[in-house]
């Protein structure tokens, strides 16, 4: 099974808000998850409230072979969270 970090959209209309997600490739953006790792809240007026991860969890998804997204991979590159994309 392949699997993706990726965002998840959930929120009202016009007030959008993200999970970060470990999904499989296969499953649509908003359908079914393995696991979630945190949340971003581009709406939120503190830079340092938007972003809340579980960096652990997201090392150990990465390490058993899990991509990111290009969004998730510039989210945890601000963050200080290596990367590899493919």
């Amino acid at each position: 099974m392949a699997v993706k970090i990726r965002m998840k959209r959930f929120g009202r209309t016009n007030k959008p808000a993200y999970r970060i997600v470990a999904a499989d490739v296969r499953s649509p953006r908003d359908g079914r998850i393995i696991e979630t790792l945190g949340s971003y809240d581009p709406c939120a007026p503190d830079p340092a409230k938007q972003v809340t991860l579980d960096v652990e969890r997201a090392k150990y998804w990465m390490s058993v072979g899990a991509l990111t997204s290009q969004t998730v991979a510039d989210i945890f590159k601000k963050n200080g969270i290596p990367t590899r994309l493919k």
